[in-house]
């Protein structure tokens, strides 16, 4: 259920923030104060604003694409040594102009532009000395599933769209080189993955390398041509994708495998934690900073975990008796035995996830003032990845022009379960991952990179809230939905402990995780198999959910304390998700002043 961020973390990620090419253009002085008015300083802030914003965009080219800017759709990211060297010197300049902002006398939301763009440029910056460049594959993220993946954000609307895609796949050689220069880097520098991940990245690569180039999923958008479109340009621009996936993307994937399997799984870490590489502890209590934005400590989200999990379970033993069941191990045991638990089809997920997105958007009006403009669509993640990907939101464009979509796992559905699917369908789309999304990117007085934020505290934290909504204004009539939706909000519990158990001073081993996991959830064995590798892979991401969830709902419960009468849960919803994602401790100062302003109001 993870929000998909992933073409974005590995294709921008990798080398620091946004990957460069040269920085260009001219460098705009927003100044430090003294005689300059505070409407001068504000423009000049939005002057030095677009131009870290350009650069992200031009250095970022599939990142541009994704939000629907054509400018660079003929690009790859430059993941070579040079580019990363050039892309840290740049973030040290933009962060010396924004670091001289004087933000005297600023409107909140200006203050807020400000303090962000520093914050996000000295994490960084501060990111650099772990080098994670150099560890740029698993089985969750990396150019070899993320180049794919980026396939479904284009549009393909105009001649010059697929000629774009043509130049953009014959430079897929290019950057696999660049990546494997890295991983050779990260090798002889004991950077490396667990090599029970890397086992997973060489079949994943094998397994696009050994396709033929029309069923590639490269080749997806050879399959419909806009009707204007002559025939003769649809002979040329299908002759001219298959011709780049023969000669150029699977020989450079062919290479890919045989460097991962032959070269580098061989030499991955034995130990799972974060502990076991370089700087292991200071890169975890990194990482764990980043993302929760607050200043909690491993220690103090293991414990945290652990008295959730105890809290859950209380609440599902009322729903295991109410069913005739003495014990949760009793009704979690007998969950699989029932048939009519099971989905007889890959279409009945989808029809399922459909229902619930659209009897949740009948019941908006009375949770929310403001509504999102922008659609959302229910789609089957696709082949090549669904084995180990989870059910995820992919966003739309800001204008609109592409829905944001859920991309639903509806592999090997006779062993599935249909109790999350209500919980998971709120979570990824409304009044999820899509709701809050959307919304952002249509606040037209927010600058493109608050719009486009992703504090993953307060990004899951807000989908893991919305699965509670539907509790609270009378969904998840069926008990074993309900149980369901307890069930996710385990696995978020489960996810504080055992992510700190792998990382952390507890340096627990795989088979312990798999254990507690199979102690305390439902899930199948493969989806409890793939959560604790996804963990191994993607340090302290997976703490944030419950982090963010309780932050949220504390927030609110005080709300409705100081506030009595004047409490409205629509105003409530509306100033939380009003200002774009935000850092948590950020997120707590904004909502204080809006419970201090309304109590204050006639």
């Amino acid at each position: 259920m993870a929000h998909t961020f992933r073409i974005l973390a590995s294709l921008t990620l990798v080398a620091g923030s946004a990957l460069a090419q040269g920085t260009g253009g001219s460098h705009a002085s927003a100044g430090t104060g003294g005689t300059q008015s505070v409407d001068a300083r504000v423009k000049a802030l939005h002057t030095l604003l677009n131009e870290q914003w350009e650069y992200t965009l031009r250095t970022s080219p599939e990142f541009a694409s994704i939000l629907g800017d054509k400018r660079y759709n003929d690009k790859l990211s430059d993941f070579s040594q040079a580019a990363i060297e050039r892309d840290i010197a740049q973030n040290r300049v933009f962060l010396t102009k924004f670091a001289a902002v004087d933000a005297t006398g600023f409107p909140e939301q200006e203050r807020i532009n400000r303090d962000l763009m520093v914050r996000n440029l000295r994490e960084t910056l501060d990111a650099v000395k772990f080098r994670d460049w150099e560890m740029p594959v698993n089985q969750m993220s990396g150019l070899h599933i993320d180049a794919p993946q980026l396939v479904t954000s284009l549009s393909f609307e105009m001649v010059k769209d697929y000629d774009d895609y043509i130049a953009r796949l014959k430079q897929l050689p290019r950057a696999f080189r660049q990546v494997t220069v890295q991983m050779r880097k990260g090798m002889g520098q004991g950077l490396m993955p667990p090599k029970i991940l890397l086992v997973q990245v060489a079949k994943q690569a094998n397994d696009l390398a050994t396709q033929k180039p029309e069923d590639s999923p490269f080749a997806i958008p050879t399959t419909k041509f806009p009707k204007e479109f002559s025939a003769a340009d649809q002979e040329r621009l299908r002759n001219g994708v298959l011709s780049a996936l023969r000669d150029s993307v699977l020989p450079a994937y062919v290479r890919f495998t045989g460097f991962v399997r032959d070269d580098y799984a061989p030499h991955g870490r034995t130990e799972i934690g974060t502990w076991s590489l370089p700087n292991g502890a200071a890169r975890y209590a990194f990482a764990v900073r980043r993302f929760t934005t607050t200043k909690m400590t491993p220690d103090e989200i293991h414990t945290l975990g652990l008295s959730e999990v105890a809290r859950i379970e209380a609440d599902q033993l009322v729903i295991a008796k109410k069913l005739g069941f003495p014990t949760v191990k009793a009704l979690r045991d007998s969950i699989p035995k029932i048939p009519a638990l099971h989905p007889k089809s890959r279409e009945q997920i989808l029809d399922e996830y459909r229902h619930y997105v659209d009897q949740m958007t009948v019941k908006l009006p009375t949770l929310f003032g403001r509504l999102p403009k922008a659609k959302l669509e229910v789609m089957p993640i696709e082949a090549f990845r669904e084995k180990e990907a989870s059910t995820s939101y992919n966003r739309g464009t800001p204008d609109g022009t592409r829905p944001g979509h859920v991309f639903v796992n509806t592999y090997d559905f006779a062993n599935q379960l249909t109790i999350n699917n209500e919980s998971t369908a709120y979570h990824e789309g409304i009044p999820g991952h899509h709701m809050q999304i959307s919304i952002a990117q249509e606040l037209p007085e927010l600058p493109p990179f608050r719009q486009q934020a992703n504090y993953t505290a307060f990004v899951e934290g807000w989908a893991l809230y919305s699965e509670r909504l539907g509790k609270e204004i009378g969904f998840y009539q069926d008990p074993y939905n309900d149980y369901g939706r307890l069930d996710d909000e385990m696995l978020r519990a489960i996810r504080l402990v055992v992510d700190t158990g792998i990382h952390g001073d507890e340096h627990w081993t795989r088979d312990q995780v798999l254990r507690f996991f199979r102690d305390h959830s439902s899930n199948n064995e493969a989806t409890i198999q793939s959560e604790t590798d996804r963990y191994i892979a993607w340090p302290a991401q997976a703490l944030a959910y419950k982090v963010g969830q309780l932050t949220i709902l504390r927030l609110r419960e005080k709300a409705r304390q100081q506030l009595g009468a004047k409490f409205s849960l629509s105003a409530f919803h509306d100033e939380l998700i009003g200002a774009g994602a935000l850092p948590m401790d950020v997120l707590e100062r904004r909502m204080n002043e809006w419970i201090a302003r309304t109590a204050a109001a006639n």
